[in-house]
């Protein structure tokens, strides 16, 4: 089993910074690719971006791709997103999520059931 955590969320003005953090334990890998979600209020949830044991990064083709830059530090079995600009539109719960699967196409690493082990969400608030 794998236990991921999300931390560093909170309320942030418009065109500001937050840095989300997903700490991992249990039966770590650094092969393990670990993703980005997120999940608006009545909306379904969201791929954001995914980041290969080896570093290689897949990101949604919609409005993040430039603003969000995702992570990971193999050693401290952490990930993390780093996101610039922000926008009202960003406003979500944040999830991470790890699978002992590596993807190279977006196709597979967009999709929620690719992956076994979910955080419990941290929530991201943007004010206009």
């Amino acid at each position: 089993q794998v236990q991921l955590v999300e931390s560093g969320g909170g309320a942030v003005q418009a065109g500001g910074s937050l840095r989300l953090s997903c700490a991992a334990s249990g039966r770590t890998s650094s092969s393990y690719t670990m993703s980005w979600f997120r999940q608006a209020p009545g909306k379904e949830r969201e791929f954001v971006g995914a980041i290969r044991g080896s570093g290689g990064t897949i990101y949604s083709s919609g409005s993040v791709k430039g603003r969000f830059t995702i992570s990971r530090d193999n050693a401290k079995n952490t990930m993390a997103l780093q996101m610039n600009s922000l926008k009202p539109e960003d406003t979500a719960v944040y999830y991470c999520a790890a699978s002992l699967s590596t993807y190279y196409s977006s196709t597979a690493a967009s999709r929620p059931d690719s992956y076994a082990y979910w955080g419990q969400g941290t929530q991201v608030t943007v004010s206009s």
